[in-house]
């Protein structure tokens, strides 16, 4: 399984989504390395496809690809979340799972 986080650099939800998401592949029992991409620039962003920091990928996928914005160097707000920037642990636990079974998370 493929995991990244993309980020900006001092994006305060970077490091607490980082850690969710190790907590989460822990917790569901699947060893992968979590690569973390840092987003320089906007060619960087648009070409990256990138919606916001942070953004999990699962198998190059984006746990919630529903945001609006790609290519953008902002911060990313996930609905439903109890902590602004991080996305909610079922929502990681939902895109593990599916990837896990070979869907689209």
């Amino acid at each position: 399984m493929k995991v990244e986080v993309l980020y900006v650099a001092d994006c305060p939800s970077h490091a607490p989504t980082v850690r969710l998401l190790k907590d989460v592949l822990a917790a569901e029992g699947v060893q992968a390395e979590v690569k973390e991409v840092l987003v320089v620039d906007a060619q960087m962003a648009g070409e990256l496809k990138f919606l916001g920091s942070p953004t999990i990928r699962i198998n190059g996928l984006d746990i919630a690809p529903e945001s609006p914005k790609v290519g953008t160097l902002a911060c990313r707000l996930y609905p439903g979340s109890p902590q602004t920037g991080v996305p909610p642990v079922e929502m990681v636990r939902r895109a593990i799972a599916k990837a896990r079974k070979g869907g689209t998370p």
